[in-house]
């Protein structure tokens, strides 16, 4: 079993119901269900871009997937969760936009934030310890000798190479697009996205992920709101 602290909006929210229908899941446990065709993609099309995004469901990545550290439980870390939210204020993006990072579709914040990088390098610091070491199979299938030097280093001390300075809020619509393809599935995302994108994005809360088995799709297990409110549950 592993463990992931991500963002996402709420289930009710327009983007997160647009972004479930686009990879054809809702993470809150609504069951996997068809794809739909979008501009001139298919609704095979769409499902073959989104299968690999479609396990992890619609998320911006803060604690990267973890085992559960052997002196930590499930409870302790939900409890920990509920007292960071308390104590920490909502950020807001501006405004989200697509673009394309190594070849797969993501929105990303239009502008740089600050606030924003602070607030998820705290998450990777506080919940380090709940982190259970990397066995070596784990950094194998990270492909290391492919990564950066400060990268590498991230992997091997936090988990994860993309922290801190290595750091980008990106939130995954697709996997990996070659060139030719791109431009038809930009505009397609574009489309489908288009009226959402035009409003601000308060990122408040943490949701935990849960991947029961390995293979598994992540689900969300606890949603906790940020700025004194009470966490809202949904397991």
């Amino acid at each position: 079993m592993r463990y992931a602290i991500y963002f996402t909006p709420r289930q009710d929210e327009t983007l997160a119901r647009i972004a479930a229908n686009w990879l054809g899941r809702d993470p809150f446990g609504a069951a996997t269900k068809p794809v739909e065709a979008v501009g001139e993609l298919s609704a095979a099309e769409v499902a073959f871009h989104t299968a690999s995004a479609r396990r992890y469901g619609f998320h911006a990545t803060l604690k990267a997937p973890f085992r559960l550290a052997s002196t930590e439980t499930e409870a302790s870390l939900r409890a920990a969760l509920d007292d960071f939210a308390e104590a920490t204020p909502v950020v807001t993006i501006p405004r989200l936009i697509v673009t394309q990072i190594d070849g797969f579709f993501a929105l990303v914040p239009e502008a740089p934030l600050p606030a924003l990088n602070r607030f998820a390098d705290d998450v990777v610091h506080d919940f380090d310890r709940f982190r259970a070491p990397l066995t070596e199979a784990e950094i194998e299938r990270r492909s290391p000798d492919s990564l950066k030097p400060d990268e590498f280093r991230n992997l091997c001390q936090w988990g994860y190479p993309y922290v801190f300075e290595t750091f980008r809020f990106h939130m995954t619509l697709s996997g990996r697009v070659s060139s030719q393809e791109s431009p038809r599935l930009h505009l397609a995302i574009d489309s489908l996205f288009a009226g959402v994108l035009q409003r601000p994005v308060p990122v408040d809360a943490l949701t935990l992920f849960v991947e029961t088995e390995p293979g598994a799709p992540f689900m969300v297990l606890s949603h906790h709101a940020l700025g004194r409110r009470p966490a809202r549950r949904t397991a």
